[in-house]
């Protein structure tokens, strides 16, 4: 079992950065693989980011293409999510979540822990 604890949200002007960290409790985080989800105001949570357990597979959706950068320490067990040239349709509510299926997983069924999720609201 593992509980993930989030931080870095705020306020963030558009065109800005900000970076979300997740810390991980447990002595066997790098058998998970983590995930970054958002869920915007009266929208449904949507996949952003995924890292595999030694970080050597990234996938990530296509709207943060090229912007947001989803980064893992396992030494450290920590995983983070770099945003950059934020948009206001970024804003959302974010959320670490940690899954013990390997592969591309998007879905949210496909992951079983997750963080309390930071609020990123992106000023235009």
């Amino acid at each position: 079992q593992v509980q993930l604890v989030e931080s870095g949200g705020g306020l963030v002007q558009a065109g800005g950065s900000l970076r979300l960290s997740c810390a991980a409790s447990g002595r066997t985080f790098s058998s998970y693989a983590m995930g970054w989800f958002r869920q915007a105001p009266g929208k449904e949570r949507e996949f952003v980011a995924r890292i595999s357990r030694l970080g050597g597979r990234i996938s990530y959706t296509d709207s943060v293409k090229g912007r947001f950068t989803i980064s893992r320490d396992n030494a450290k067990n920590m995983v983070y999510l770099q945003m950059n040239s934020l948009e206001p349709e970024d804003t959302a509510v974010y959320y670490c979540a940690a899954s013990t299926l390997e592969g591309i997983r998007t879905s949210s069924n496909e992951y079983s822990y997750w963080g309390q999720g930071p609020q990123v609201p992106v000023s235009s």
